[in-house]
């Protein structure tokens, strides 16, 4: 999918820059805010925001003295846009999200929220290890976050603590495990096994 838009807007600059609007609507940004949370080049992002401003997607507003951009929703275009890149965004599209497998040795990561399109979802991602490097994690919530345009919400914990919290039938782990997912990685399937159960029975 994320070829495919790239294809349709003509460039991987300008369809990231058109779902960061698209995906935060009601929110202004400097030309410095949408350089730092898409990870592109300065002067990419000044071209496509002006296009993308004379085009009539975007508002240029003044806060502070600075030029700040948002999306206009009045857009002729602005809902089936919005549906194409919400839809871009569920896994597997998101290239950075299969890359969690490079972290390291990781128990369980788990998506929802965001990447599935359930807005009823408490995170977006679970990330359970043990001796989980903070700076890689962060690095990798980052390229996540450029790639889909939209913060991601997430929960880590060690190995100990999950099944723990598993076994006391935790409302959060429950919650999460029993709705709208998806496994990226599993080395525990014999634990979450019941709660497939679980999610059979809600539906």
């Amino acid at each position: 999918m994320a070829d495919v838009l790239t294809t349709l807007f003509g460039s991987k600059e300008k369809a990231r820059i058109m779902r960061f609007f698209i995906l935060n609507p009601g929110s202004k940004f400097t030309l410095k805010d949408v350089r730092e949370k898409t990870r592109l080049e300065a002067d990419r992002v000044r071209k496509a925001v002006t296009m993308l401003t004379k085009l009539g997607l975007l508002k240029e507003d003044v806060a502070r003295r600075q030029k700040v951009y948002g999306v206009d929703e009045q857009f002729p275009y602005y809902n089936e846009l919005r549906n194409l890149f919400v839809k871009s965004n569920v896994y597997p599209h998101c290239s950075e999200v299969q890359n969690m497998k490079k972290l390291g040795s990781l128990q369980l990561v788990a998506i929802s929220g965001v990447f599935m399109n359930y807005p009823h979802a408490e995170i977006d991602l679970l990330v359970v290890g043990n001796n989980v490097k903070r700076p890689a994690l962060n690095e990798k919530i980052a390229r996540i976050e450029a790639e889909i345009g939209h913060e991601v919400r997430y929960s880590t914990m060690s190995t100990e603590d999950f099944l723990y919290r598993l076994e006391m039938m935790d409302r959060f782990i429950i919650d999460f495990m029993t709705g709208p997912h998806d496994m990226i990685i599993n080395k525990v399937p014999e634990k979450t096994e019941f709660l497939i159960n679980l999610q059979k029975k809600k539906k």
